[in-house]
This record gives structure tokens, C-alpha cells and sequence, in this order.
């Protein structure tokens, strides 16, 4: 049985097309799955930590010399960590915001990406500095934007600061199974975003079936 963890970020609640692709991946996996096992992680409404002073000398030194105000910043990175390592399905949900993604997020990402956690130094090797540590994991980018054109080749290409960061952080941790399923142009007319969001619902549906059944 495949353990689900699912990770909210937009600000808004059930405005968010984000949260939206997210709560359609759990009704489908809910009812193609017996006794589906999921977790949530809210980070759109709570205050993610940020890195401070003592989480980084902390985070670089063995846990036995480190100081209790030092110990005490590594508690909720090593809870986020403890998830994603018992997960074998990420499901991460995400608007665009000023072509990259909220700062709760980025706050998030910065708990997780850990030395001798989630990744190691790749000494041997300068042209692949890193040695991810997560294995056998899928991710799905659930994601959502304002607009349109951001995808490889697009005019928007060189503004996605979103999809492109995600997927790099999430390659160097060790994933490379990663899926990507987007909203775009949630500012357009609602006729036409009606039809976008229901390609979109569908897309995923179909993802879900063809990548984890």
C-alpha cells in the first residue's frame, strides 16, 4: 500500500486551484484504493519556520554536539523530513506567485534540504555535486498560474521560476520520478477557465491511474 503525502501551500482556501488539483488526486486515489493511507501538511496556513542562526550550526554538526537552543531549531525540519521520508507519494500543490512559488514553501524547502538528510555532498564528482537521499518516491506537481505560456518552448518560458525549481530541488534530494500537471490562466474569462480546470481534473485522473495503479 502506497503512503500519500499531501502538501498545501496557496494562501487562499477553497479559492485555490492548487488546493483544488489536490483534493481531485485524493478523491480519485480514495476511490481506487481500499484503505488509502494519507497525510496532510498545510503550509499556506501556518508559519513555516525559517532558517536562523542556530538551525544551520546546527544542521552541520553531529547531533550529539549540538546545543539545545541548536536541537530545538531542528524540530519541525526533522518532522517535515520524517514525512517525506515515510511517504512514497508526494503530492505537492502550488500557485505561482511572482513566477515562483509562495514563501511558505520556499521556507518549507529550506527545512528539508538537509545535509546527510535528504542529500550528500558528492565529493568524488564536480559535475554532480549531489547525492540525493530519497529513493523510490513519486512526486506530483499539482500547479496553478495566472497566466499562460510557461512551459518549455513558451514565451513565458523564461519567467517559470515555479515548475523548473520544484523539479530541480526535488532531483537533487534524489527524486526523479516527477509529474506535473498545471492550471493555467486562472485570471482569464471563467468560460474559458472552466474548460482549463476540467482538461486539468482530467489529466490528473489519468495520470494517476496510468503512473500508480
Amino acid at each position: 500500500m502506497k503512503k500519500v503525502l499531501v502538501i498545501n501551500s496557496s494562501a487562499r482556501g477553497v479559492r485555490s486551484h492548487s488546493r483544488k488539483l489536490a483534493e481531485v488526486f485524493v478523491d480519485h486515489w480514495k476511490s481506487i484504493q481500499a484503505n488509502p493511507v494519507i497525510r496532510y501538511r498545510e503550509l499556506g496556513g501556518e508559519d513555516v519556520p525559517h532558517v536562523n542562526e542556530n538551525w544551520i550550526a546546527a544542521a552541520f554538526k553531529p547531533e550529539a554536539a549540538r546545543s539545545e537552543a541548536e536541537t530545538e531549531a531542528l524540530k519541525i525540519s526533522d518532522v517535515y523530513i520524517s514525512e517525506l521520508l515515510e511517504a512514497d507519494v508526494i503530492v505537492l500543490a502550488s500557485p505561482m506567485y511572482n513566477w515562483s512559488i509562495p514563501s511558505a514553501l520556499k521556507a518549507y524547502i529550506d527545512q528539508v534540504v538537509r545535509v546527510n538528510k535528504t542529500f550528500e555532498f558528492n565529493k568524488d564528482d564536480m559535475n554532480n555535486p549531489y547525492i540525493g537521499l530519497l529513493k523510490n518516491k513519486t512526486v506530483f506537481l499539482l500547479l496553478s498560474r495566472g497566466a499562460q505560456g510557461y512551459e518549455k518552448g513558451d514565451h513565458n518560458e523564461h519567467l517559470n521560476f515555479q515548475s523548473t525549481y520544484l523539479k530541480t530541488v526535488f532531483n537533487i534530494i534524489g527524486v526523479s520520478n516527477i509529474h506535473v500537471v498545471t492550471v493555467n490562466g486562472v485570471s482569464y474569462a471563467p468560460e474559458q477557465l472552466k474548460a482549463t480546470v476540467a482538461t486539468s481534473h482530467q489529466e490528473l485522473k489519468d495520470l494517476i491511474d496510468r503512473e500508480l495503479v
